[in-house]
């Protein structure tokens, strides 16, 4: 692989870092967020808030809402080792969970561990065939692995169950790239950057190859 290969491959990770690192981090609102105990009095059934003697039950967090927070909180300080042995044990419980493999296939990605998390994109997509952001990230591994084919098919699929997706389109134009379908990739990389102006390297290629 030369040097330009590696960088647009480098460039791929770390788009696809990026969008899971907001999809994962704990920005997102927790369970019970919405609701918000404001009445101080109010009569519930005859028994006001004040007059009750009896503490109320804590909410129980499941094993696997604490995996997944301990997954969180190592991938957002960039220690994927910890965030692999949290997914590694959320998934021996629920195996089928599309959630937690999509988070540790991206960790596995992250660790390089490229034929592991090949496996885990392939779990998910056995079960949820249209979901797009593994079919991107399988489409991405398989080309780093050389089974170019399948590559290519997958990255068709990302971009036809998300034909908005930014990333899809430059993924598999850098692909192309690196196979010297360079016609094919000018196209891709003209409609990455019409779906995102701002997007410097897509840009760049378009300008190279047109």
């Amino acid at each position: 692989m030369s040097t330009f290969q590696l960088l647009l491959f480098l460039i791929s990770a770390v788009v696809f870092y990026l969008f899971f690192k907001q999809l994962f981090s704990s920005s997102y609102p927790k369970r019970g967020v919405d609701f918000d105990a404001k009445k101080d009095d109010e009569q519930i059934g005859g028994v006001t808030e004040r007059n009750k003697t009896f503490s109320e039950a804590q909410p129980q967090v499941s094993r696997i809402e604490q995996l997944m927070k301990m997954a969180d909180t190592a991938i957002e300080k960039e220690d994927y080792l910890e965030a692999d042995k949290a997914l590694t044990s959320a998934n021996i419980i629920e195996p089928d969970n599309t959630e937690i493999l999509l988070q540790h296939g991206f960790v596995l990605l992250m660790l390089e561990r490229l034929e592991d998390a090949k496996e885990v994109y392939e779990n998910l997509l056995a079960i949820d065939e249209k979901e797009d952001m593994a079919h991107g990230a399988l489409a991405n591994i398989l080309h780093k692995l050389g089974d170019n084919e399948k590559a290519k098919e997958h990255h068709l699929s990302a971009i036809e169950f998300d034909k908005n997706s930014v990333p899809h389109h430059f993924n598999y134009a850098n692909t192309l790239y690196d196979l010297d379908e360079k016609e094919e990739a000018l196209k891709y990389y003209k409609a990455a950057l019409a779906l995102d102006s701002t997007l410097e390297e897509a840009e760049k290629m378009v300008k190279e190859l047109s």
